[in-house]
């Protein structure tokens, strides 16, 4: 899987959080249900100061490696900091580049970037939904994994 290395400066993520695990496929549901919780709740239309229309979803909060607990915030990137935002760091990050369905296509990238040889810095990694087509099929997502330097 193609990928090109990055620099990013910081950002600040509000939205809504769960600690979760990849153990036993529970991220998979939980994941789902975060997601589900910010569109249908009427969350995601609240968040104040939105930089753009793009979601990410973010994993941090690592407590080792994917196999071990992390916290998922699904959301959006802001430009004011609130007592409930996390900040993804500034730095250097491996970027992938997805085309497909928001589910099947972020899930099969993400077992492949788990397979790949990275120096991860397991501190925050993030997809950012382009949200340039109104196709769940369809989509441009961007996976970021961050990196040692």
């Amino acid at each position: 899987m193609k990928y090109e290395i990055v620099e990013l400066e910081e950002k600040i993520v509000e939205g809504i959080a769960i600690k979760t695990s990849n153990q036993n496929v529970k991220s998979i549901q939980d994941i789902g249900e975060t997601w589900q919780k910010l569109f249908a709740n009427g969350i995601y239309e609240k968040i104040q100061n939105k930089v753009n229309n793009k979601t990410i979803g973010l994993y941090t909060e690592y407590e080792g490696d994917f196999t071990k607990p992390y916290t998922f915030v699904a959301g959006t990137e802001v430009s004011v900091k609130t007592d409930n935002c996390k900040i993804i760091e500034k730095g250097k990050y491996a970027k992938f580049v997805i085309i497909g369905d928001v589910q099947n296509s972020v899930g099969q990238a993400w077992q492949e970037i788990w397979n790949m040889d990275l120096k991860r810095k397991y501190t925050c990694d993030f997809e950012e939904y382009q949200n340039n087509s109104e196709d769940m099929h369809n989509q441009e997502i961007h996976i970021y994994i961050a990196l040692e330097d």
